[in-house]
């Protein structure tokens, strides 16, 4: 019997790590382990992933000794660390060069954007990939777009309220700006293949459920609902002013979290609806490859069939327990 490849997965609690923990398991390729804070051992949902039999690792990520010592063995590394601590993933760099892990997949899973200088939540994430590069790890980044569960609108009747983070409904400029859209519960199951494809080692890779504006998400929305849907437009100058209102917030108090995250929203929808990044013509520019073209035998969820789910009432709202 073939050996699995063993994989080790920082931030398997959050919404991403969630995801990517059930489609490793859904797939049975691998071997799974779990690397945690050791504040978060006697959290309930860490303890339901070692109620599971998963292995799980409590180790600072100060400790580099220990982190060589849980690296030992791990065929692949994936990190779906949360934003705001996306440069303690340095620590685990060096420690898994010296473990001889075979791949690294850094906390990616966002929009397409350029390198540097649209989103500075972009720009992290890229700094820590040059270090990948700097020590030659091997390494996959893997984006997905913007998640169903974030992108659909409030009806009149409020049947989908319960599963929305933010039940407003803003058309940004004139609502055709084309972007990429993953379902959230999509994402594990196109990681699960891409990591053990030889083809997408030092790639970056871009996933898909869905290429759809703002108007054609309201458009299906209201086919499936019956409702007819009414919304604010926010203009070009608006987004750009609510930019340059958040980045000056920001700049004041970069260590606010609210201050942070209000920033990396606004440049969001900036790059979104703005430069038009997230979006496959853009990516494939950037030399992403195709996930949906990679694996012609998968086929994610449609928004289509995620909003019918919704008006279901068998969504479930992200960040629920943050």
């Amino acid at each position: 019997m073939a050996v699995k490849p063993k994989v080790l997965l920082l931030g398997a609690t959050g919404e991403t790590g969630t995801s990517i923990l059930k489609g490793l398991q859904e797939s049975g390729n691998f071997d799974i382990e779990v690397l945690v804070r050791p504040a978060s051992m006697n959290k309930p949902s860490v303890q339901k992933i070692q109620e599971q039999g998963i292995k799980t690792w409590a180790i600072d990520l100060n400790e580099s000794s220990n982190l060589i010592s849980a690296l030992s063995g791990v065929d692949i590394l994936i990190s779906a660390i949360g934003p705001n601590d996306l440069m303690q993933q340095k620590k685990l760099l060096q420690a898994a060069k010296s473990a001889g892990i075979k791949r690294i997949v850094p906390c990616a899973f966002i929009t397409i954007a350029p390198p540097q200088g649209a989103m500075l939540l972009r720009d992290e994430k890229e700094e820590v990939y040059n270090d990948i590069k700097f020590l030659g790890i091997p390494y996959t980044i893997i984006d997905v777009g913007y998640w169903y569960q974030i992108s659909f609108p409030s009806l009149p009747s409020g049947k989908v309220d319960y599963a929305s983070v933010s039940p407003k409904n803003i058309i940004h400029d004139d609502g055709t700006a084309p972007n990429i859209l993953t379902d959230l519960r999509d994402i594990g199951r196109f990681v699960a293949r891409i990591i053990c494809d030889d083809r997408t080692l030092n790639k970056y890779v871009y996933t898909f459920g869905d290429i759809l504006s703002e108007n054609e998400i309201y458009r299906i929305a209201e086919e499936v609902s019956g409702e007819k849907i009414e919304s604010t437009q926010m203009s070009i100058e608006q987004i750009e002013h609510g930019l340059a209102q958040a980045k000056s917030a920001f700049s004041q108090d970069p260590r606010d979290p609210m201050k942070r995250t209000f920033f990396y929203l606004s440049e969001y929808q900036h790059s979104k609806y703005v430069r038009k990044d997230n979006r496959p013509e853009y990516a494939e520019y950037l030399g992403y490859l195709n996930a949906r073209s990679l694996y012609p035998d998968f086929t994610p969820i449609s928004f289509r069939e995620f909003f019918v789910e919704a008006l279901a009432g068998k969504a479930k709202k992200v960040y629920a327990s943050s």
